[in-house]
């Protein structure tokens, strides 16, 4: 039996099955071959969405099998929800990121935005935050809030968004956005992530309504992580919804390097291996202080250091 070797990209994944786009631009379902799960990967999936990937198909059976995982460029990773000593990797090879972030129905805090972008500085991928349902900001406190959260990010040099799922404006916005790239979509659950993509290109609600079932294993339009072509040029991710961001396997010593801000003021500090806490003579504590560096940020900051010490990541 010959069997060729073959590229080609992971556009879905449920655990055991995994759908990959070919070169020719054929969709085939393949499975891993058992090997590749014997290396010691700390990861929960080791192959993720947007993985380049080695597979042998075999046309008699209609599957195939993943031989191996190709050099990665960068990827999005978190802490596993349930295993403390593993990471998942929500994506890889991705172009740019996009986090959607609501103040209502749900909330997403500061610190969440905050640790999505550090997990992307690690890898020096583009981040777009989109505060969508801009149409819902009907109140004084609302709008304040909107006002805080524009002004934060935009000061620190991150490209924010106000954007609502049901306008013509944020579909052009977010349209011009996602064109020839490949985009990772992050943020809580009913924050509006599918309702921008349906609008964005409506013809992928068909899609995602055709290939909801996978390899007769019933309905997973809510629960695995897809990318999808775009009409218009690029590929887009839509992944479940995620409550926290914890993140996983920093160093304690680089994570001010993960904040624009403070690693713009690091070389200012009076001792090189300052931890912005308690030393004397602190560049990044004085520009708190002077308004210069947002306290919210400073706060997410000391979080994660906290959360290094209990994971021992000295």
């Amino acid at each position: 039996m010959d069997l060729t070797e073959s590229i080609g990209t992971v556009i879905r994944t449920t655990g055991s099955w995994y759908r990959i786009l070919t070169l020719e631009g054929r969709v085939i379902d393949c499975t891993l071959r058992g090997k590749i799960r014997l290396k010691g990967l700390k990861s929960t999936n080791p192959i993720a969405i947007g993985d380049r990937v080695t597979y042998q198909w075999e046309k008699k059976d209609e599957s195939g099998q993943i031989i191996s995982i190709l050099p990665r460029k960068n990827y999005i990773l978190r802490k596993a929800v349930k295993l403390s000593s593993q990471f998942h990797i929500l994506c890889a090879n991705i172009d740019q990121a996009l986090l959607i972030a609501t103040l209502e129905d749900p909330f997403t805090p500061l610190g969440f935005i905050d640790r999505f972008l550090v997990s992307c500085e690690a890898f020096h991928i583009p981040v777009v935050i989109l505060l969508n349902k801009a149409d819902k900001l009907n109140t004084d406190k609302l709008k304040d809030k909107a006002a805080d959260y524009l002004s934060i990010y935009r000061n620190i040099g991150y490209k924010i968004e106000l954007t609502s799922g049901f306008t013509a404006v944020s579909a052009e916005k977010i349209r011009n956005l996602l064109q020839g790239k490949t985009s990772f979509l992050g943020g809580h659950s009913g924050v509006g992530k599918s309702t921008l993509i349906n609008l964005v290109d409506p013809d992928l609600q068909l899609k995602t309504g055709e290939i909801s079932t996978f390899s007769g294993k019933g309905k997973h339009t809510t629960t695995f992580a897809e990318m999808f072509p775009l009409s218009f040029g690029g590929f887009v991710i839509d992944a479940p919804g995620f409550k926290e961001m914890e993140l996983f396997d920093f160093q304690r010593n680089e994570i001010s390097h993960y904040f624009p801000e403070m690693r713009d003021r690091i070389s200012y500090c009076k001792f090189n291996d300052c931890t912005h806490t308690e030393e004397p003579g602190c560049a990044i504590k004085e520009a708190v202080e002077s308004g210069e560096i947002a306290e919210s940020r400073y706060h997410t900051y000391l979080g994660m250091l906290t959360e290094n010490l209990l994971n021992n990541k000295i």
